[in-house]
């Protein structure tokens, strides 16, 4: 499996033949330019994990690929006259041999005056795991997780527990968009030292990066 970050969570997963993209938002472009995806998976509503018009763009280019998402998301895509199939909590699909699970959903709470709004997290060839917007478990053997670590909806403790919950083999941030390039401290150096002394390797996948696990 081949793991290239695009930017914030929007990322190309490549297994096999098969080759996802997660979450085109707002906080990130170099999925407008992208070719040859098979499948996107949309966790939630929110502009940085869907924005619309270059959800758009990536369609353009890319008139083949399937979207698989949540209700939720389905409503807004509908109104866009954008295809789409439904893949929520504790479904599965097997995509050109690779299995695609669905866990969660709701997203993490913002604050009480907030709507919460439908989250679905997604277990990539039982191997590779994206929450989304929640620190949710799946109960499943993880080898490698894509770690939030940043956002109004968490705090750093909560990301470092999350990850030792899930033990994955290695994981590596995402959700981390909004921070400036030479401020992300915290964010990155936290997970590395708390998660290292457990038996967690942490690593860093800079925008453009691909890595294979």
């Amino acid at each position: 499996m081949k793991i290239t970050k695009l930017g914030h969570c929007c990322l190309v997963i490549e297994d096999g033949k098969l080759r996802i993209l997660t979450d085109p938002g707002s906080y990130s472009t170099a999925q407008n330019k992208v070719k040859n995806i098979d499948i996107i998976l949309i966790t939630h509503e929110h502009a940085d994990h869907l924005h619309v018009d270059s959800l758009k763009t990536v369609l353009s280019n890319n008139p083949k690929t399937k979207i698989f998402t949540n209700k939720d998301v389905g409503k807004i895509l509908g109104r866009e006259g954008i295809k789409f199939e439904i893949l929520e909590n504790r479904q599965s699909k097997l995509i050109d041999g690779v299995w695609i699970e669905g866990f969660g959903e709701r997203h993490a709470d913002l604050y009480s005056t907030v709507p919460v709004v439908a989250n679905t997290g997604y277990l990539i060839a039982k191997k590779f795991f994206y929450p989304g917007d929640a620190f949710y478990n799946p109960k499943k053997s993880i080898e490698v997780l894509a770690l939030p670590v940043a956002g109004p909806w968490m705090k750093i403790s909560e990301a470092v527990d999350y990850a030792r919950e899930i033990r994955p083999k290695v994981c590596f941030p995402v959700h981390d968009g909004m921070l400036l390039p030479n401020r992300i401290g915290a964010a990155h150096k936290i997970p590395e030292n708390a998660l290292g002394a457990v038996g967690i390797k942490f690593i860093v996948l800079e925008e453009g990066r691909t890595v294979e696990f």
